[in-house]
């Protein structure tokens, strides 16, 4: 049984640090990707507070759909260039979205998500997936917190 949580008290850099260290760990020798991609969206809802949606889509022909995730039901299929993942999936680029009801064509899979962030996983600058959180808070996620999920996303590449 694993036992990974963030030390209560530690500056955001270090959080990230150990989630990053963390999901190589759960994922070191394991060729599942689904499998690791579950794994990982687990541990980021146990590591950052205030989400309600934690989870991935990953990259089947030319669009985003569903994969492992923690929250409520969500979209299963996502084209590129719509919403803030397709977005994200489109350029490669990191959004991060301090109010979602701004964002032009976001797509509300939960009416309760008021912010945020998408990171592309890039495999030889292709998008692969994308890791995808959402909080009920506005302004939620910080410039730390992209920094932060690009570090997790680049240590994925090559399990998922």
């Amino acid at each position: 049984m694993f036992s990974f949580a963030p030390t209560p008290g530690q500056s955001t850099a270090d959080l990230y640090a150990d989630l990053v260290e963390s999901a190589r760990a759960l994922t070191d020798g394991e060729p599942d990707g689904v499998a690791n991609m579950a794994n990982v969206a687990a541990l980021i809802w146990q590591f950052l507070p205030d989400l309600n949606w934690a989870g991935f889509y990953r990259m089947v022909g030319d669009g985003l759909v569903l994969g492992p995730f923690v929250g409520k039901p969500a979209c299963i299929r996502i084209a590129l260039g719509q919403g803030v993942c397709g977005t994200a999936a489109a350029t490669g680029q990191t959004q991060l979205v301090p109010d979602v009801h701004a964002f032009p064509g976001h797509i509300a899979c939960d009416a309760q998500s008021r912010s945020e962030l998408v990171v592309p996983v890039l495999r030889d600058g292709q998008v692969i997936a994308v890791i995808d959180l959402d909080s009920p808070s506005p302004a939620r996620f910080t410039p730390d917190d992209a920094r932060g999920i690009e570090a997790l996303a680049a240590a994925l590449v090559t399990c998922i």
